[in-house]
């Protein structure tokens, strides 16, 4: 057995509706995720028997509090392997940022003791996995364009995005997706859905198959998040003036995304926001690559 380097990419929504509560605690949505050309890394190496995690960010631990870790740990305990694994996390996305960093790290973990430990387990075995650790983490096993149901494990794969290019807004803040699903100003969607699905998602993806994702970008989750970082709405106003041709909030936020037609509009209009860090990126089409 060797080492192994991973990219785990993030993602954006495209789209994203909050429906009613379920049973099980989770909250019905429908979404549509597109991955992006923003990624961290994970090297992974061959050890005797523990987990072993070490991240280039100081504020992230290598412990349980680590979604990689639990990864690790969760994949040695289902696979009953006695192998261990020495873990780098170079992170270059932002954290509690809605973009699925800590998804995609997970996502990459599995993917990556898969290969090391040569168990053998099929993607749709490992997105069973995945979904115990969290909502995104199966989309970011597949990655691309996938509308998603119920808590976000019910996925279809779209057909691939034509390239579009991104400018992505980091405000300083971080967002927390219990708090922003539980906000007393979220107005959930109780539209009655047919064949499982709201006549709001339908529409939207004939709008994607259209070719026209800017006519479908939406997010329900901004009018409570907004009410209390109005500086939010405003960076969605100013991406719009400037140039973009729609933007939104990215799951839970705090990022602010605006979708252009070319990389060059993208770069002018990033250019133009100078009080907060920005990133020009384009749509991609893997959740995790292997280098």
């Amino acid at each position: 057995m060797s080492s192994f380097t991973y990219r785990s990419f993030g993602k954006i929504n495209l789209y994203l509706d909050v429906l009613d509560r379920r049973p099980d605690g989770f909250t019905n949505i429908e979404t549509v995720l597109q991955s992006i050309n923003l990624w961290d890394s994970l090297d992974v190496e061959p050890a005797p028997a523990d987990i072993a995690l070490t991240c280039s960010n100081p504020t992230l631990g290598g412990g349980p509090d680590n979604l990689v870790y639990r990864a690790a740990k969760l994949f040695q305990e289902r696979t009953k392997i006695e192998a261990g694994a020495t873990i780098h996390l170079q992170k270059n996305l932002p954290i509690a940022a809605g973009l699925a960093g800590g998804s995609g790290n997970a996502a990459a973990a599995l993917i990556a003791l898969n290969d090391l430990w040569e168990i053998g387990w099929n993607k749709s075995k490992l997105c069973e996995l995945a979904l115990e650790l969290g909502s995104d983490v199966p989309f970011c096993l597949l990655g691309g364009t996938v509308a998603a149901t119920g808590r976000g494990e019910e996925m279809e794969v779209l057909s691939p995005m034509e390239p579009r290019w991104l400018v992505l807004v980091h405000p300083p803040l971080e967002v927390s997706a219990g708090y922003a699903y539980g906000h007393p100003k979220l107005e959930r969607n109780t539209n009655a859905r047919k064949e499982g699905l709201t006549p709001q998602f339908r529409r939207a993806l004939r709008t994607l198959e259209s070719r026209k994702p800017e006519d479908m970008i939406f997010n329900r989750m901004e009018t409570g998040i907004f009410s209390d970082h109005p500086e939010l709405a405003m960076i969605k106003e100013r991406l719009t003036e400037f140039g973009c041709m729609a933007s939104a909030m990215s799951g839970s936020g705090p990022t602010v995304f605006g979708l252009c037609d070319g990389e060059a509009d993208a770069r002018a209009v990033a250019e133009r926001i100078d009080d907060y860090p920005t990133t020009v990126v384009r749509t991609g089409s893997q959740g995790v690559l292997r280098e």
